[in-house]
Order: structure tokens, then C-alpha cells, then sequence
């Protein structure tokens, strides 16, 4: 989650959010917060069409799940702590549903790879039934012989 969007869910401003960050950062190893990079950054903006010449001029930090729990322990208000148990949950609840997608794709890989090389035996299956169902050609009638 971005520094703006915890500040305001925070009810703080970003600026108090990062300065209590900055003063413990000892708090917020790398792998709880980073700063995006100017790519990540310029494509951020475009997405959200922030004005060039207007607001924000330095990339955002981005926190991991483990940097907004710390975050609660360094804002150190009651609405901090509420804050933090409903993104925490939400958090919670993304990881079932990407282990539940998980789940599904591993199984559609299985089946495609149960499925590789057999596209030429379907293929062949298919055109034997397109041609069951084709109606029969018939020949022009031809002159009846009688058996004799």
C-alpha cells in the first residue's frame, strides 16, 4: 500500500506518516516498505493522470504487510490500531484468494499438460464428426436394369 492512501486511511497526513517512518526506521526494514523507483513512479502517475507541474514530486513509499503493522506500533493513536486490524484482515483474506486461484491454476496446467500432443488427435476427431454430420451426396439416378 502506498504512504498517501495509509496517511488518509491513518487520518494523518503523509507527510507525518513518513516522518514517524523516517524517525523509526530502524522499524521498517526493506522488505516492510520501499520507495518506488522513477519508472514505477512515472507509470503511477500516468495511471492516476497526476499533473506534472502539481502535487506529489518524489516517489511514494510502498509498504508490505508486515511495514502497515508496523506502522500502527509508530503512529501510536486509537485510530492507528483500528486502521491496522481492518488492512490486516484485508490482507488476510487476498492471501485465501490467491491461494484459491492458485489452486485452479495449477490444476488447468495439469490439464493442459494431460492435453500437449493430443491436438492432432482431437483435430481428427473433430473432422470425422463434421463429417458424420454432412448430408450424404447422392448419385444421379441411373437407369434401372432389370435382373433377369
Amino acid at each position: 500500500m502506498l504512504d498517501e492512501d495509509l496517511a488518509q486511511l491513518y487520518q494523518v497526513t503523509t507527510g507525518r506518516l513518513n516522518e514517524q517512518v523516517k524517525r523509526n526506521s530502524n522499524r521498517f526494514p526493506e522488505d516492510f516498505m520501499f520507495r518506488l523507483n522513477k519508472e514505477e513512479f512515472e507509470n503511477l502517475k500516468s495511471q492516476n493522470a497526476i499533473a506534472g507541474w502539481g502535487g506529489r514530486r518524489t516517489a511514494p513509499y510502498a509498504f508490505t504487510e508486515q511495514g502497515v503493522a508496523m506502522l500502527s506500533s509508530v503512529l501510536n493513536s486509537e485510530t492507528a490500531i483500528r486502521v491496522n486490524i481492518q488492512v490486516i484482515r484485508v490482507f488476510t483474506k487476498m492471501r485465501e484468494l490467491l491461494s484459491t486461484h492458485k489452486d485452479i491454476l495449477l490444476q488447468l496446467e495439469k490439464i493442459e499438460k494431460k492435453l500437449n500432443g493430443h491436438d492432432e488427435d482431437i483435430n481428427r476427431v473433430f473432422q470425422y464428426l463434421k463429417q458424420l454430420l454432412k448430408p450424404a451426396t447422392t448419385s444421379p439416378p441411373g437407369k434401372i436394369i432389370p435382373e433377369q
